[in-house]
């Protein structure tokens, strides 16, 4: 297996018991899935092994319906639920309770720019699962195929998800921005900024 093998080469050496292939497999998705929790928990870490753990049990069940990257964000989003239920010990109703009132001080990325700054905080104001499928439009460009697979939704719901989450962004930003220049700005140019953060912390570029 090579750098270049797709990810369906690499699951199925893995399963045909090369090792090799399961670690670069995994070395692929280690930093999209630290990424996925980075602006959501101070349990990360913990958070990246439960992920990889469950990935490794669930291998053999895995048939390939999806892409292997849309498996391991729905593992990723599933670990995220738990741990958020765990904390709060009762169910949660992640459609409208956000990061900030449930994590208030998660990781986050330390990244130079008023507008990127703004970004995040304005992304852990809104409801949990709006700001999961936003991330996962912005920082991982997934499909609204892929989004659905890894929410468990249809694909309608997903752009009416997105379409919410757009909206409630938009008014978190203009919220906690410190004057309309910078809440303008930050709106006006959010894929810029979006394109910029991936390059900043190692995010993929748009091909």
């Amino acid at each position: 297996m090579t750098s270049t093998s797709s990810d369906e080469q690499l699951l199925t050496a893995w399963r045909a018991g090369d090792r090799g292939a399961g670690e670069q497999l995994f070395e692929r998705y280690y930093e999209p899935v630290a990424r996925f929790f980075l602006n959501k928990t101070d349990a990360g870490a913990e958070l990246i092994q439960q992920t990889f753990l469950a990935c490794i049990e669930g291998a053999a069940s895995f048939r390939g319906e999806g892409s292997f990257r849309s498996y391991v964000f729905a593992i990723a989003y599933r670990q995220l639920c738990r741990h958020y239920r765990d904390r709060k010990g009762e169910p949660i109703d992640l459609s409208e309770v956000s990061v900030a009132a449930l994590q208030p001080s998660p990781s986050q990325v330390m990244i130079a720019g008023e507008e990127l700054r703004l970004l995040l905080a304005g992304l852990r104001q809104i409801p949990v699962d709006c700001q999961v499928a936003l991330e996962l439009l912005y920082w991982e460009q997934l499909t609204t195929a892929e989004m659905a697979a890894v929410l468990a939704i249809p694909e309608g719901t997903v752009k009416s998800r997105l379409r919410r989450g757009r909206a409630l962004l938009r008014a978190a930003i203009e919220t906690l921005a410190r004057n309309p220049e910078l809440a303008g700005s930050t709106l006006l140019g959010i894929e810029t900024w979006a394109r910029a953060l991936r390059a900043r912390v190692g995010l993929p570029q748009e091909k």
